[in-house]
């Protein structure tokens, strides 16, 4: 049975694409510091233990998710930024492709965005969430193109007895007719502030808590921007939440244009619109780079 390989934090990027391309998963040792940890802690702890465990056996009946994650911390940035996720994430999925404008054959590379954010805590008597591929969600065909690739940040230590996220390696290439089984699993055994990074295609799901310790994780996934976020970051997060973090992390979260023509407002990059608004409520923005109009 084929396992989940495990890398440090500083390991080369090519290594992490080509495991994600082959095994469709692979965990990265503390990811975050134990600083950022705990400051996600501190912010997102509190909304966990308010919420309700969820109704069904995909959300969990004795699982507690908390969403809209970027307008409730401010400390998302390490994480959704890293270079391993972000940079595996563009290398897996930005990649051009040809289209006809007039008589003119030109290149179009998409760019990426946030899809959905959760801190998931599943609790003891858990049983195992049915296994699925993420990229369902846009109906997508396999084996194919990469179009999310997704992150799950241990806040809690995973083991195998707490639920540990369950993956099956490989499964990234299978085609739609073939059913996932629980006997092909691994599960994800990591410390608290390491993280899975994981492509859509692969089979995986929730583990059993047999436990007697909550196990919480917290996600992040990033699409090609060209497809719909599977949660609406434009309500989750409010604009003057999103104006916290830096320049890449808006565009990320949507404030941005996917070539060749989506996304704009008013005929320009919407994070034109972005800018005026903070300039209108907080006076002149910080320096970022140029914003081209749309055409």
């Amino acid at each position: 049975m084929r396992t989940l390989t495990t890398v440090a934090a500083d390991a080369e990027l090519d290594n992490v694409v080509k495991l994600l391309d082959e095994d469709g998963a692979v965990v990265v040792r503390d990811l975050v510091t134990d600083t950022v940890l705990q400051n996600l802690w501190n912010d997102l702890g509190p909304g966990l233990r308010g919420e309700q465990f969820g109704r069904d056996a995909t959300a969990g009946t004795r699982t507690r998710r908390l969403s809209s994650l970027f307008a409730r911390t401010r400390h998302l940035t390490p994480v959704v930024t890293h270079p391993l996720f972000l940079g595996a994430a563009r290398a897996l999925m930005q990649q051009p492709t040809s289209i006809w404008m007039g008589r003119e054959r030109v290149q179009v590379t998409p760019n990426i965005q946030i899809s959905v954010t959760q801190a998931i805590q599943i609790h003891p008597g858990q049983g195992r969430q049915p296994l699925h591929r993420d990229d369902a969600l846009h109906l997508r065909r396999h084996p194919g193109p990469t179009s999310r690739v997704q992150i799950m940040l241990a806040m809690s230590d995973f083991t195998e007895l707490n639920g540990g996220t369950l993956v099956i390696p490989g499964s990234n290439h299978w085609d739609d007719d073939r059913a996932p089984r629980h006997n092909e699993c691994v599960p994800t055994e990591m410390t608290a502030g390491s993280a899975l990074i994981f492509v859509g295609g692969v089979y995986h799901g929730g583990g059993s808590n047999r436990s007697d310790q909550p196990r919480t994780g917290l996600t992040i996934a990033l699409d090609l921007a060209n497809l719909r976020q599977e949660e609406n970051q434009y309500l989750a997060v409010p604009v003057n939440d999103v104006l916290a973090y830096p320049e890449e992390v808006r565009r990320l979260l949507g404030y941005d244009a996917c070539p060749p023509d989506l996304g704009w407002l008013d005929m320009q990059n919407p994070y034109t619109y972005l800018r005026r608004h903070e300039t209108a409520t907080h006076g002149a923005p910080a320096a970022d780079s140029t914003d081209e109009p749309k055409r």
